[in-house]
């Protein structure tokens, strides 16, 4: 049987390997149904595990995302508002909780939970998001085949972990070990050799490409022009970003096979609990555009598989699940009673979290039957929330009109069923409201926002490069030449000062 609690000796407790990729859609494996086919590696492990197939991000961007996954709790909790805002040092992850009772854990790749870690843009950008400056605030560059090993840095970050296992494999302490990989987060780059693995007829082009005037939604409208996709991709360069897109896919999938080979051949596999999962997806050209930050599948639906001792082979799970369960389900694997952690110092006294163990082992239902998933960060000009319940998924504006999507029948989320339904838009908004407080945690993100860029500003000011700072965060900032960098004109600063003046 798994682990259940209480006291075992070192060689009865089981080891953890998380692999947690970058910006990967969770729809995007073959055991997914994916028509590309281009993850055998992942496949496998589904067919020897449970495949988790309504997995969700906490937040639709990197930091927010991990620092809920590592903590336990809801992004709001810790006011991860943004990538810059992450968890503070003094804040427990699960990485302290599993070295208290004595597993060696190991940490490779980068980990972008912590507070402080992004830049300027993504500072200034997200809290000024709500003036709703009508300027792009990113760039992304063209596809593009290279040769020279793109991403070897995930290579090396692969090479360790596979160095790190052979030496466990002499130890008899458990360990966790987390990985994670730069792939495949964009720039969409590949080699020429994974290139050629995907049959470019493959490439579903979605139905939901077209100029900004076909956008409905006023705030994906506003979107749009701050992630620098106000102009209707053509079809020629969604086909290509897809598809060097799923061979981004299919490098990080070779090197998911590493790892478990390397598993394999240490005898490690038997004790061994392996765990898959991305921090948010990608939209790759759905509703023309890329990147993530809002609550359509391909940039919040991750993919989550677990496998190991006494697992179900090849079960699925179809009940929504979130990034937030990993915390207690890796407790419960260790058979780690929190409680014994959570007079701690910084331990809250509960998780957000629902392990996930009596899925992977039984058929029990879940207790929470829904997946929550929040956003306060820039390029979008307002507080949103979602909740994903059965085939419905209703996303929560708080300045503007619902969103209500029948992924049964609307895969790729085309009609906004919130108008023609709205016995389902109050059940869930209901459901929503009853578990968390959207205008207090709107409020607190707005005030934080508010008194942040307030501070900035007087400092940017007294060093006389406010005005150059807004044009650089405003002008796109990744990749600008001299003749895309726009200056920062006085209706510019005059959104920002009625914005301030809401209080």
């Amino acid at each position: 049987m798994p682990p259940s609690g209480g006291a075992r000796s070192d060689a009865e407790r089981p080891n953890i390997v998380h692999i947690h990729a970058e910006s990967m859609d969770g729809r995007k494996m073959g055991c997914m149904g994916h028509a590309a086919g281009v993850t055998p590696n992942l496949d496998a492990l589904a067919e020897g595990g449970v495949l988790f197939t309504n997995a969700y991000s906490p937040c639709p961007v990197c930091n927010p995302s991990r620092a809920a996954m590592w903590s336990g709790k809801w992004p709001h909790v810790n006011e991860n508002w943004n990538n810059h805002n992450g968890l503070r040092e003094d804040v427990p992850i699960s990485r302290d909780t599993l070295d208290r009772a004595g597993y060696r854990t190991e940490l490779i790749g980068p980990l972008d939970y912590r507070w402080g870690m992004h830049s300027i843009r993504d500072q200034v950008g997200s809290w000024t998001r709500t003036a709703d400056i009508q300027r792009p605030s990113c760039r992304t560059p063209l596809p593009r085949i290279d040769n020279n090993d793109p991403w070897g840095a995930d290579r090396r970050r692969t090479s360790q972990a596979i160095d790190f296992l052979r030496d466990a494999a002499g130890d008899a302490q458990p360990f966790m070990l987390y990985l994670t990989t730069g792939l495949v987060h964009p720039a969409f780059v590949a080699d020429r050799r994974h290139m050629d693995m995907i049959d470019p007829d493959r490439v579903e082009i979605p139905p939901s490409l077209g100029p900004l005037e076909a956008t409905d939604h006023p705030v994906m409208r506003s979107m749009r022009v701050t992630k620098n996709c106000h102009h209707e991709f053509p079809e020629w360069l969604v086909r290509e970003m897809r598809q060097m897109y799923f061979a981004m896919i299919a490098t990080l999938d070779e090197m998911v096979g590493q790892v478990l080979g390397a598993l394999d051949e240490a005898g490690l596999r038997e004790n061994t609990w392996v765990i898959f999962s991305s921090d948010h997806g990608e939209m790759a050209g759905e509703h023309n555009q890329v990147l993530k930050r809002n609550m359509y599948e391909p940039s919040i639906h991750v993919p989550l598989i677990v496998a190991g001792p006494n697992v179900r082979a090849g079960a699925v799970v179809d009940t929504p699940v979130s990034l937030v369960d990993l915390y207690p389900t890796m407790l419960d694997l260790a058979g780690i009673d929190y409680a014994d952690h959570a007079h701690h110092p910084g331990y809250p006294a509960t998780l957000d979290g629902e392990s996930l163990v009596p899925q992977l082992v039984g058929d029990a239902p879940r207790e929470r039957d829904w997946a929550f998933a929040e956003y306060h960060g820039d390029r979008c000009n307002t507080g949103t929330f979602m909740l994903r319940r059965g085939p419905w998924k209703y996303v929560k504006y708080m300045y503007s009109e619902p969103q209500l999507f029948d992924l049964r029948s609307d895969s790729w989320e085309i009609e906004n069923l919130a108008s023609a339904r709205p016995e389902v838009v109050a059940e869930l908004d209901g459901l929503l409201e009853a578990n968390f407080d959207c205008a207090g945690i709107d409020a607190a993100a707005r005030a934080y926002d508010r008194e942040s860029f307030l501070r900035w500003r007087e400092g940017a000011r007294a060093a006389g490069t406010y005005e150059r700072d807004m044009a650089h965060v405003y002008s796109g900032f990744d990749h600008q030449s001299i003749e895309e960098l726009r200056p920062w004109t006085a209706e510019d600063e005059a959104r920002i000062e009625a914005w301030l003046a809401q209080g």
